[in-house]
């Protein structure tokens, strides 16, 4: 080599060492140099760990795809960073995946050529795509085209290399795992609503979270079908961890839920409107489960969520006054026509002050303090119930018990719970605030409970025999009085009531109760609604929504409309 060429490279690699190096840039030079009064030997190996090219990133993923799709696995394993374990994994995937050939190819935006663009310390990622033929015993080939990338770094000696990980040959594999062709080891599970519809999460987002709990609970489940021949990736004890490739279809196995996929539909576009809702709708005569939606999906289900759920709350509390013994200012009882003044500000002796959203009225029936949704008139009555009764009424009418007495759906659901207590526990949970809590499925049965007279144990299986540790749940039917009373007052509600003009166009008989929950006193409150039409009852939930009528009443409003 000419000295002055080579004491250009030497001045180059220099300078690009001297920040970095110092004194030790300062030996290397020496040594590349063969030069200086050191000891060190001219010919040391130093490690290149400089940043890597874009060209040199280029080159070896080409190299590497190259040798793959020729089928040389141990020259395409010879250009990672752990070749044995790499020759393993590269023979093992067309061993038993019955790959016969795989043609590997960088997507174009990925083949820079710029040199001057350097990767960074993690190397620099190259998106590929695959074509796998798979040739499995006697069936025709299969084309499974996917997508993957490669990082390329540095190996144990400096070079350029390909870091190698499972997923280089397919994105889904991780470390333990293996792609196997064969028989899958189920049938496709197919879910299906009431008229034998299949339904998918892709068509019904709302159910992202349910769909994948009914796949997983009722996987083994015993429902016909036949498997296929897939490939799959496969954990290291040989269960099928999630197919990847249907070689050949087998026949689905059907899981037939309550669904209705046209109610369905209008629960999805009905919580697209408003962020962090949810709502359920219930067959009122069966306690079926219609349809349920969450959004946004795949996060927290606000359909099955626990809150506080406010005024709506006020249909158990009537339950439990109605029922109240006579007393000596209520000779007959309490009934939707009794007196109890609605004022801003009431509260029970020795209790804290309640506000109300509605106007004051000194000639406030009980009817119309729960079409209006007046708290002090509930609260004014407190008196006639006791630490344990809204307890006692939402178990033994309502099916209310939460973890005492499950309802065990056909899928995870969360019952919610009445704690009872004294005071302003007490006054609070009248008006479904303090420590109650209920979701969207639970404040649904209520009103089904009102609508059918006698509580219907919810379920989302046609087949409740399925349902693990379903235990029947039975509960106390309403008084026929009690119930007609509450069907007159949640009636007033929905005409000239707080939910006046949003139930519409829906069936008969149809009657609401709003509500709104107050969790923190900077944050609008979560808005709440419930109500029948004809045999169908909806709930929903509207996280800082404000007031139920504003947000969770046009969600159920839709819902019925599309029932009726």
């Amino acid at each position: 080599m000419a000295r002055g060429l080579k004491a250009g490279i030497i001045g180059t690699v220099f300078i690009g060492m001297v920040g970095v190096a110092g004194y030790g840039a300062y030996n290397i030079y020496s040594g590349l140099d063969g030069g200086g009064s050191g000891s060190a030997p001219a010919t040391t190996t130093v490690r290149d760990d400089s940043p890597l090219t874009a060209k040199d990133v280029t080159h070896t993923a080409a190299d590497f795809l190259a040798a793959w799709s020729s089928g040389d696995d141990q020259a395409a394993a010879k250009l990672t960073d752990s070749v044995q374990t790499a020759t393993a994994a590269l023979a093992e995937f067309k061993a038993k995946g019955s790959i016969s050939k795989v043609t590997a190819t960088a997507t174009p935006s990925d083949n820079a050529t710029d040199a001057t663009s350097a990767a960074g310390p993690a190397g620099m990622t190259v998106s590929y795509t695959v074509r796998a033929t798979i040739s499995y015993e006697n069936l025709a080939p299969q084309i499974w085209t996917y997508g993957s990338t490669l990082t390329v770094g540095r190996n144990t000696v400096g070079d350029p290399a390909v870091k190698w990980a499972p997923s280089v040959m397919e994105p889904d594999l991780k470390e333990g795992q293996s792609v196997v062709t064969g028989l899958a080891t189920a049938p496709q599970l197919d879910l299906v609503d009431r008229h034998g519809r299949t339904m998918t999460a892709e068509q019904y987002p709302g159910l992202t979270d349910v769909f994948a709990d009914l796949r997983k609970r009722y996987a083994d489940a015993h429902l016909g079908g036949s498997p296929g021949i897939e490939t799959y990736v496969a954990a290291d004890d040989g269960s099928a961890v999630k197919t990847l490739y249907v070689v050949k279809p087998g026949k689905n196995a059907q899981l037939k839920t309550t669904l209705d996929a046209g109610i369905q539909t209008a629960a999805e576009n009905a919580v697209k409107k408003y962020g962090q809702s949810g709502v359920t709708a219930l067959d009122t005569s069966t306690g079926r489960i219609l349809a349920m939606a969450a959004n946004p999906p795949g996060g927290t289900n606000y359909a099955l969520s626990l809150q506080p759920p406010g005024s709506t709350f006020k249909i158990v509390t009537a339950t439990a006054l109605m029922l109240a013994p006579p007393s000596a200012e209520y000779t007959h009882g309490i009934s939707p026509s009794v007196k109890s003044q609605c004022y801003n500000g009431y509260a029970a002796a020795g209790g804290k002050k309640y506000e109300n959203v509605t106007r004051d009225n000194p000639g406030a029936t009980f009817s119309w303090d729960f079409a209006n949704s007046c708290n002090t008139g509930f609260i004014r009555l407190s008196k006639y119930l006791d630490s344990g009764t809204l307890t006692k009424v939402g178990r033994d009418y309502f099916g209310l018990a939460g973890d005492s007495r499950p309802w065990y759906t056909g899928t995870g659901t969360t019952d919610g719970s009445i704690p009872g207590g004294t005071g302003d526990e007490m006054t609070s949970e009248m008006i479904g605030q303090g420590q109650v809590l209920m979701n969207t499925l639970n404040m649904a049965s209520v009103a089904a409970t009102v609508r059918s007279g006698q509580f219907q144990q919810p379920s989302i299986l046609q087949d409740k025999d399925l349902i693990e540790n379903r235990q029947t749940i039975h509960a106390t039917p309403l008084p026929g009085s009690v119930r007609q009373n509450l069907m007159s007052m949640m009636h007033t509600t929905a005409v000239s009531g707080t939910a006046r003009g949003l139930l519409t166009g829906v069936a008969s008989p149809y009657g609401a109760k709003t509500g709104s929950a107050e969790e923190n006193k900077d944050d609008l409150p979560t808005g709440w609604f419930t109500a029948y039409s004809g045999h169908v009852a909806a709930a929903a939930m509207v996280v800082q929504g404000d007031h139920g009528n504003k947000s969770a009443g046009p969600i159920v409003a839709d819902i019925l409309r599309a029932a009726s």
